[in-house]
């Protein structure tokens, strides 16, 4: 860098340039006074090179420079191109190539953490779980830091790294990546704004920190108004959404007018039209409509329908009740639930709760509305094509495109967290059966009802669930090794660690032996952990080691249906598990065809070929959703079914002949 020469001063005046002192502008080597106009300088003030030309949507050509600006103690890097600041830029480091058009101001006032620290009263609004939020917060450590205050030395502890982490970005001057594009804001006050962000037409961002980079840009649209914030890369927040005291993780999209306030979304959530309130949103929640309000809950892969709202409180202490939805809940259109409440993992809510229940217990269930009762049809979303659909479209929506993914998410329908959830539910309907007896007719479970037919079906659901998921675990191992003896085959099936046994659970999109979760604890508390670095890194260790951890665990499990110990199970009775996993796949799979077809009932043809005949409405029908013998998720599930029963077939006859060989 180097000072202004006296013609450069001397033309920049002729161009309507004023300064406190010209003395205190630096500029780079090839700097040109030809782009800098109509500018008042104060406070120290450095510019790069002004060289290239920028092409705007439309074809409009422009040339780097500054243009119609008040500037006061900033830092401008090559080829930046700032046009009609009406009020002034302060305080503010800007990367190169960045273009800066009509906003109104863009200031750092004293020294800020650009919304680190902030803390956000998540799930009760009456305070009590208060999360600082900070840029490289995860679910899982939000998990932690929200429903563990029953630990409060550790609590302590991870809130002093993130207050410590904070203190590290407190700083009096902004800085605005290289790539951005700011046109046609408002106000941008103590915002940091990394690389490659589009923010266009904004109207108020205030104390926070856009998290853009040039793998995942993020895109801020018309109207938006944000405050005490951390927004991710790969986030989208457009249409005059309203974001206040709120984390937005990666590849987050919000917009049509949204309002979110005082929560917590982590990846790849969707909020439109509709309203949050202190909720923990994890991965995969999604909200698509206007009339739609969450409020101080926790949700993970949620898909909310129209109308969905919960009540936190019940005219007595104010707001201070809260509500968990476990992963993969559904919620129908107009459904209501009111706190506290608990709804099991991958159930289905039908209708106006107006009780208290907790149906974790007893997972992928129907919780349906019949009067002024909660009936729970236990385990019948095992067999629902939606419940499958969705598990296999969640990987293909992951719209994270930065290599650093904060979130380590498992998208495991059938995992120890659910199975144990499983063999803990078929205990609980048999004990309701024993003590009511087996020709009652409506059972009675958390405030909930439950048929007697419903009870039996659930029971026989819940045991194939448990036996397609022992078998694909084996079959999973079995296929790792050549083995040809009984001694070879229990090499194999020895595991290759000792942790996985006990209780799991899905630490928010992570799901964990919650050993591990403990032992992290205990080292964070010991001080053995002492940074939040450490800690991102043991979540991806026990990620990268699910598959290891969940064989320890689904041997023993295995070893309880022997009834016995790995090193004295017999061929056969592996034999036996091998023949359960296939006869329950296939049960599965032929359920959930049969759900399918449901979809292309006459029913379903109701309000198609309006004016024609029976022929006609079935013609257009099948132009419009197809047919059922070419629909491709019938005919994914029908090459499922066939590839599931030659592998069962292979492998119990390669069983067979180590058992036929002397």
């Amino acid at each position: 860098m180097r000072r202004l020469e006296d013609k450069e001063v001397k033309q920049l005046k002729e161009q309507g340039c004023t300064a406190e002192d010209w003395g205190k502008i630096q500029v780079a080597e090839g700097f040109s006074a030809d782009y800098v106009s109509e500018v008042h300088f104060s406070g120290d003030v450095t510019i790069g090179r002004l060289d290239k030309e920028y092409v705007l949507p439309g074809g409009f050509t422009v040339h780097s420079g500054i243009y119609k600006a008040v500037i006061h103690n900033c830092e401008f890097g090559d080829n930046v191109h700032i046009y009609n600041v009406h009020n002034y830029i302060a305080n503010y480091r800007i990367g190169n190539n960045t273009c800066i058009e009509n906003v109104n101001s863009l200031v750092v006032d004293g020294t800020t953490t650009f919304g680190n620290g902030v803390r956000v009263p998540v799930m009760n609004e009456g305070g009590g779980r208060e999360i600082p939020i900070f840029d490289g917060l995860s679910a899982h450590l939000a998990y932690i830091l929200t429903l563990y205050r029953h630990l409060p030395h550790i609590i302590e502890c991870l809130t002093k790294m993130i207050d410590d982490y904070a203190e590290s970005q407190r700083s009096a001057m902004g800085y605005i990546g290289n790539d951005v594009r700011i046109i046609n804001c408002g106000s941008l006050k103590n915002v940091r704004i990394g690389d490659n962000a589009n923010i266009g037409g904004a109207s108020v961002l205030k104390n926070g920190s856009v998290n853009s980079n040039k793998y995942a840009p993020v895109k801020i649209g018309s109207g938006v108004k944000c405050d005490d914030f951390i927004i991710c890369s790969g986030v989208s927040i457009t249409d005059s959404t309203l974001v206040s005291r709120c984390f937005i993780g990666q590849g987050c999209e919000m917009g049509k007018h949204y309002s979110a306030l005082e929560s917590l979304f982590f990846s790849n959530c969707q909020g439109m039209h509709g309203e949050a309130t202190a909720i923990f949103a994890g991965p995969y929640t999604v909200t698509h409509h206007k009339s739609t309000l969450l409020i101080a809950g926790m949700f993970s892969f949620l898909n909310a329908g129209s109308g969905s709202n919960q009540s936190n409180h019940m005219y007595k202490l104010g707001p201070i009740h809260q509500g968990i939805a476990e992963r993969g809940a559904k919620t129908t259109s107009d459904s209501y639930l009111l706190w506290p409440a608990k709804v099991g993992a991958f159930t289905l809510v039908m209708g106006r709760h107006t009780k208290h229940f907790d149906t974790s217990a007893l997972p992928f269930s129907y919780l349906i509305e019949n009067a002024t009762e909660s009936y729970l049809v236990p385990a019948v979303n095992l067999r629902s094509v939606g419940t499958i659909r969705d598990a296999r479209k969640w990987p293909k929506r992951d719209n994270r495109k930065d290599p650093n993914k904060i979130d380590r998410i498992n998208y495991n329908l059938l995992s120890p967290y659910t199975i144990q959830k499983m063999w803990h539910g078929r205990d609980i309907l048999c004990e309701i059966r024993k003590l009511s007896g087996e020709g009652t007719e409506v059972y009675s479970y958390q405030n909930c009802k439950i048929r007697n037919s419903s009870l039996k079906k659930g029971l026989e659901l819940y045991d194939t669930g448990i036996k397609k998921f022992l078998g694909n675990s084996l079959i999973s191992r079995l296929s790792k090794a050549e083995w040809n003896s009984i001694d070879e085959i229990k090499e194999v099936l020895t595991p290759d660690s000792e942790i996985g046994l006990g209780e799991w659970i899905d630490c928010s999109g992570l799901i964990a032996p919650k050993s591990e979760i403990m032992r992290l604890l205990n080292d964070i508390e010991e001080g053995r952990v002492r940074t939040l670095d450490e800690i991102q890194e043991r979540f991806i260790l026990m990620h990268e080691n699910y598959y290891s951890y969940e064989w320890t665990w689904a041997l023993n499990r295995l070893e309880q249906v022997w009834g016995t110990e790995l090193k004295d199970v017999e061929l056969d009775d592996i034999i036996r598990s091998v023949s359960d996993w296939k006869r329950a796949v296939l049960d599965l799979d032929h359920l959930v065809y049969e759900d399918a077809k449901k979809e292309f009932s006459l029913n379903a043809h109701t309000g198609f070929g309006i004016d024609g005949d029976d022929v006609e409405n079935s013609l257009d029908f099948e132009n419009v959703r197809g047919r059922f013998e070419s629909n491709s998720f019938v005919l994914e599930v029908l090459e499922h079914i066939k590839r599931k029963s030659q592998l069962g077939d292979d492998m119990l006859a390669k069983l067979l002949k180590v058992r036929a060989e002397p």
